[in-house]
């Protein structure tokens, strides 16, 4: 592909990000990916934010183009829609469905099938699917954003009150009715960090900030309630430039290329005590990379 054609679809990916165009550039990434002859550091980040984008959208194109006509005012019937519709069917042809979603979330948790049925749980509602969600939840360690999601369907089944969360020989007391459902419903702090990053990265690569802020509500999702979670939303401004400068590294890490990170941590003013508070940072957002998606 030639210099001036990469720089087009660039630039083009770059429009689409900015102004929410995701279907189109869900399938502008995939035919990039078919060609020949990319920069493999560019062929990468395309590679990556593709990634990215399936995660946001699992239904692929097809699903971001109907969140675009949704967000547009147009009746269209979402994702989701469609997901409660078919649930409420099918219990109301088999009493015994939801006793089987409940069982497939307990026996296939990190499958398709699994986080598929976890979801439609949140559109059936009895007393017994709540305990049985709670027990398997408090009766053993699962990975961090498996929690979460388990929590946030708790939280739509209206169910209320605490659970304990087992976490590295721990246990996180949480309020289930105050789980975050959306990335708006997290503290004003979790934003903030992005906006730091949106600053610096605004003169970086177009895809930057995009995979910065999908890593950072999954990072987010995944230390809810833990003790780094809890320190962040305070809001203290040396904490809020730490974690900044240690999203960017990672981000930039994971993008692959030369980063230069004296340079980062020296852009967010990451100097004397900051210094100790931004590393245990980059190493708790390292570790969570290396085992971060449910697959």
């Amino acid at each position: 592909m030639l210099p001036s054609t990469l720089e087009h679809y660039q630039k083009q990916i770059t429009i689409m990000l900015e102004s929410e165009r995701y279907g189109e550039a869900i399938e502008t990434l995939s035919f990039l990916l078919s060609c020949e002859g990319q920069n493999e550091q560019k062929r990468q980040e395309w590679k990556t934010l593709l990634e990215w984008l399936r995660v946001a959208f699992p239904g692929g194109a097809e699903d971001a183009y109907g969140n675009e006509a949704a967000l547009a005012g147009e009746e269209v019937e979402s994702e989701a829609q469609a997901l409660q519709r078919r649930t409420r069917e099918k219990q109301q042809q088999d009493p015994g469905y939801t006793f089987e979603l409940v069982n497939r979330v307990i026996q296939e948790p990190f499958t398709e099938r699994g986080q598929i049925a976890l979801e439609q749980l949140a559109y059936l509602e009895d007393a017994e699917t709540d305990l049985r969600l709670i027990q398997w939840l408090e009766s053993g360690e699962l990975h961090p954003l498996l929690q979460y999601r388990a929590l946030q369907t708790l939280k739509r089944r209206g169910t209320t009150g605490t659970i304990l969360l087992p976490r590295k020989g721990i246990s996180l007391e949480l309020d289930i009715e105050q789980t975050p459902l959306t990335p708006g419903d997290f503290p004003p702090a979790v934003d903030e960090v992005l906006e730091r990053v949106s600053d610096q990265t605004d003169h970086e690569s177009p895809s930057m900030f995009y995979f910065a802020r999908e890593l950072w509500m999954q990072f987010m999702m995944a230390s809810y309630g833990t003790n780094d979670y809890i320190v962040l939303i305070r809001g203290e401004e040396s904490e809020l430039d730490a974690w900044a400068a240690a999203l960017h590294i990672q981000a930039a890490q994971s993008l692959g290329g030369g980063v230069n990170e004296e340079q980062i941590r020296e852009a967010y003013g990451i100097t004397g005590e900051l210094r100790f508070r931004c590393e245990r940072a980059e190493k708790a957002l390292y570790a969570f990379t290396q085992g971060s998606l449910l697959r």
